[in-house]
């Protein structure tokens, strides 16, 4: 996969990324909302970078692709897991890349890429209602929020929004 932005470039994982993996995911934000995908050590990254490109090519998922700069840094990532009741949208900016239009700039690429290859009429967006930034770049994207209140989170039940978005 290759998409390019006006600023970014999205693409499929490699093994010499799991440094960058590991060193983008130890920030606080990724502690506090997606705390399964902390990496402490870089061969913690490195197992999950090998299964991530073991999943491309196939129709299961998930399908998470770094966020690079056009400078070469590695910034975060994007991806499109399946929740059973369909496919969800994620993605995380490294914190000293955050507040600059990073994620809202790659998902708007991503969403229709993705729903065009996977023939999806529909793809959620579910995150912690505290999560204000991530609430924000889904508004900005398009999508139309469907729930607001307690629901499954993290393996626990936890005050979320859950939104849609629709090709």
């Amino acid at each position: 996969m290759r998409i390019e932005t006006d600023r970014l470039i999205i693409t499929d994982f490699t093994l010499d990324m799991a440094e960058d993996v590991h060193l983008n995911s130890l920030d606080e934000d990724n502690r506090r909302f997606v705390p399964d995908e902390v990496f402490e050590t870089v061969e913690e990254a490195r197992e999950t970078v090998e299964f991530l490109m073991s999943r491309y090519g196939g129709d299961e998922g998930p399908f998470v692709h770094p966020i690079l700069l056009k400078t070469g840094e590695n910034i975060g990532y994007v991806q499109l897991v399946n929740i059973g009741e369909g496919w969800e949208l994620g993605y995380h900016i490294a914190k000293a890349y955050t507040g600059k239009g990073y994620a809202t700039e790659a998902s708007r690429a991503f969403l229709p890429a993705m729903a065009e290859k996977y023939h999806l009429d529909r793809i959620y967006g579910i995150c912690l209602a505290d999560n204000l930034a991530s609430v924000r770049v889904m508004e900005k994207c398009g999508f139309t929020n469907i729930f607001k209140g307690i629901g499954p989170y993290q393996g626990a039940q936890r005050p979320i929004v859950k939104n849609i978005w629709k090709a």
